[in-house]
Order: structure tokens, then C-alpha cells, then sequence
């Protein structure tokens, strides 16, 4: 049995930093295929987001970084939700255009997904969820699936006169992280018992799905690189964390909750510093 701590307030997600191998490479990926922009930057690291407010990625360079290895805990996807299904049309166009292939794209019911790797291996998934009267629920449990995503209809979005694939518009930020883990069940006290998610899918194979606020997800953990699966050699091409903001009240009731359980919470700050059970770096701060 897993208590949920739930929070009073929907946490909000934040950047995701990824260590990659090449940083000007990775850099010109974000920006040409996926239409991100530098926020800002230095020789070894570059924010990116689609407005000046909210940044969706960070990459660290770390040339001499070993790559992670196959059936490792770490990032499955980082998700980069789209304010509208004609930005998903322009996004599906603009990474086709950057001469990049998708690896897939996938209907939930809840929203509409494209599936496609960095030049690093990281995953990324670009959506837009549907509105949420349209999100079905049976016996209590939000209903979600796989299904093919038909890409003409999709496509059909977009008007004759919109003819140029700019970048990503305003309001675009991460809308959920999907993490690799050791055990379903480790993933499930930390998140919901110490963090405060509650579970909303429980009917995915070796997968769970978690949020705050009522929405579909935040959070999505799998053991699909193998149960039990060990965390990467430390220093790794990968995540290095993910944020999420919370009120400061609760970030407080939350730094407690990790100590009650056991978990390492290290200050930075105002901010908390946390690895949940397989290693999988958080920032999480007040905001």
C-alpha cells in the first residue's frame, strides 16, 4: 500500500538538464529542429526555452562523458508540451524540414505525441494534451493509450498562408518527465509517499503515471530497461535533473517528508537537491 502526501497545489515542472557530448551540436539540434532558443549561455552550457520566461532545456557539454549504458535507470523522455494542435503540425513539419526522423507518433487519448531522439540518444517527446472535457475516465482511472496518431489530420492544421516553421511559440514549456527505474513500486513511495504525487494510470505493463492538480501526468516511471536495472556510472551523458516548483509551505512539508524516509535532501539555496531511488537527479524549488 502506497499513501499518497498529496500536495494542496499542482507542482509545476521545470528545465531539464541533460549532459551531452557535443554542446554546440546538441545546441544547433534544440534550436533548428525543435525551434528552442538560447536564453542564455556560456562556454560550456546553454539554457534554452521558446520565451524569455520559462526555460525547457539545459545542456551541460561534458566531451569526456562516458554515454549511458543500454538498460540503465535514467531519462526515457523529457516532454515538451504545445500550447495547440497547429504548433504540433508546425513542429512535426519543422523537425521533418531540420532532416530529422521521428521514432514515433502516438495518439493517448489525453493528447497528441511525436516521439524522436537528440543527437546524444535522449528521448523527446513533443505533444498537446486535448482539453480536459474531452479526457475519459472509467471507474475512477484516467483512461490512456497508444494508438496511431494520423499525421494528416494533424497536418491539416495549418493553413495555406502558413507557409514558415518558426520556432516554438510562448507558453511552451515541459509538461511531464518519463523516467527509467529499478522498481515500480520505490518509484511509487518517493513520488506519491514522499513527494506528494498522486497516481493517476496504473494500467500501463511495468509503468506508472503520476501528477498533481489533477492532471494526466507530471511524472511517468517505467522498468522497461529491465527491473532492477542499475543506476549509470556517475558523471554519464544524460539527465542530470529535473526541476519542479512548489510553494515554498510545501517544499518545507516535503524537505521533511524526504528525511522521514530516509532520502539524502541536500540545500542549495532555497532550493532542494534529491535523487529518487535510482538515481534519478531533482531539483526541487520554491516557485
Amino acid at each position: 500500500m502506497h499513501a499518497s502526501a498529496a500536495t494542496s497545489a499542482q507542482m509545476r515542472l521545470g528545465a531539464v538538464r541533460l549532459a551531452v557530448g557535443d554542446l554546440d551540436r546538441a545546441q544547433r539540434f534544440y534550436e533548428q529542429a525543435l525551434g528552442l532558443r538560447a536564453l542564455d549561455q556560456d562556454a560550456d552550457a546553454v539554457r534554452l526555452g521558446a520565451d524569455e520566461e520559462t526555460a525547457a532545456v539545459e545542456l551541460v557539454g561534458r566531451r569526456d562523458a562516458p554515454r549511458r549504458p543500454h538498460g540503465s535507470t535514467g531519462l526515457f523522455h523529457l516532454a515538451i508540451l504545445l500550447p495547440g494542435r497547429a504548433d504540433l503540425a508546425r513542429a512535426l513539419r519543422r523537425v521533418a524540414d531540420a532532416g530529422w526522423r521521428f521514432t514515433g507518433a502516438s495518439d493517448h487519448l489525453v493528447s497528441e505525441a511525436l516521439y524522436l531522439h537528440d543527437p546524444d540518444g535522449n528521448g523527446i517527446e513533443i505533444y498537446r494534451d486535448r482539453p480536459r472535457e474531452q479526457w475519459r475516465f472509467v471507474d475512477g482511472e484516467l483512461q490512456m493509450d497508444t494508438l496511431p496518431l494520423d499525421l494528416d489530420s494533424v497536418l491539416g492544421e495549418l493553413s495555406g498562408a502558413d507557409t514558415e516553421a518558426n520556432g516554438m511559440p510562448a507558453g511552451t514549456r515541459i509538461g511531464h518527465v518519463h523516467l527509467n527505474v529499478a522498481d515500480l513500486s520505490a518509484a511509487e513511495d518517493f513520488y506519491a509517499g514522499a513527494l506528494g504525487f498522486d497516481v493517476t494510470v496504473r494500467g500501463y505493463p511495468g509503468a506508472l503515471f503520476l501528477s498533481t492538480g489533477g492532471y494526466h501526468h507530471q511524472i511517468g516511471v517505467n522498468t522497461w530497461a529491465g527491473e532492477g536495472a542499475p543506476a549509470p556510472p556517475p558523471g554519464s551523458l544524460g539527465l542530470r535533473r529535473f526541476e519542479l516548483a512548489l510553494p515554498a509551505p510545501e517544499l518545507e512539508q516535503v524537505e521533511r517528508r524526504l528525511s522521514d524516509a530516509g532520502f539524502d535532501a541536500k540545500r542549495d539555496g532555497d532550493a532542494l537537491l534529491v535523487a529518487d531511488p535510482s538515481g534519478n537527479g531533482i531539483l526541487l524549488r520554491a516557485g
